[in-house]
């Protein structure tokens, strides 16, 4: 046997002992083992939905899909995913009284045309694009709550295009353009907040394209607020190896054509 095919079996075997060594909170998150459910997460499931329906009898309208996407957001710990859930509840009672958010509760924010709809995945997941360099801040007085009320309207169109068998989407920020004139730390925050807080497990990663160089500051400002499992999620994309990064992601007739693919972008509102 040659050096190189030794070196190979050895890699290999190492590589085997590793996935053999998963431990058991590895397996839980994951939701299946050897592609069957796993029974720990669908106990610790049954646990959560008897903990907030007792709390709240409105939870009994949501489906184990929900649930489990907050239970795998707090590491399957019921009593931190139940709290958490029933906080999403009360919220979104407050905020989205009708169940949804108008055209017409969000026509500053989608005046400035920044939020589009691609196709899918390499892995089934719908496509989000945004253009960071056509977000102003709202000068109106309640213009925070407004762009609130456009990122939720825009996460539920996002959310309705889901497949069955997919729970997330792949995002792409594009940040070509961007300058001090589109600095909005409390916009960003509360994106944040909402995608970790009320669309948990929702993001399946985000494509950070064109970044400048000044957005660096502003990046290392909201970093601090981007939970750990989110931040993984978050990839910054030279552009040098822009197309290439998309195409391990995306097949060319999914891909934008504005980034050298096939699909058309269509505005959120028009999806």
């Amino acid at each position: 046997m040659s050096t190189q095919e030794t070196i190979y079996e050895e890699s290999k075997v190492k590589t085997e002992k590793i996935l053999e060594s998963k431990s058991q909170n590895e397996e839980e998150i994951c939701g299946q083992i050897n592609g069957k459910e796993n029974p720990v997460e669908q106990h610790k499931l049954s646990l959560m939905r008897i903990a907030v329906e007792q709390r709240d009898p409105s939870a009994k309208e949501a489906d184990d899909f929900l649930l489990r996407r907050f239970l795998r957001a707090r590491d399957l710990d019921v009593e931190k995913a139940a709290g958490m859930f029933l906080k999403y509840l009360k919220w979104r009672r407050t905020f989205v009284p009708n169940g949804f958010i108008s055209e017409a509760e969000i026509q500053y924010d989608l005046s400035h045309n920044k939020m589009f709809l691609g196709g899918f995945d390499k892995q089934g997941r719908p496509i989000n694009i945004v253009f960071g360099a056509r977000h102003f801040q709202n000068p109106k007085q309640g213009g925070p709550d407004e762009f609130k009320r456009f990122c939720v309207y825009s996460l539920d169109k996002i959310c309705s295009r889901i497949p069955a068998g997919q729970e997330q989407y792949l995002g792409i920020a594009d940040l070509q353009g961007w300058g001090y004139a589109n600095v909005d730390i409390r916009a960003y925050t509360g994106v944040l907040s909402l995608l970790q807080d009320c669309y948990p497990e929702r993001l399946g990663k985000m494509l950070i394209i064109h970044a400048p160089r000044i957005f660096m500051a502003v990046w290392k400002i909201i970093y601090p607020f981007i939970d750990e499992k989110t931040k993984t999620k978050m990839i910054f994309v030279e552009n040098r190896h822009l197309k290439s990064t998309l195409l391990e992601h995306i097949d060319e007739s999914q891909l934008p054509e504005i980034y050298g693919g096939k699909m058309p972008l269509v505005p959120i509102q028009e999806a």
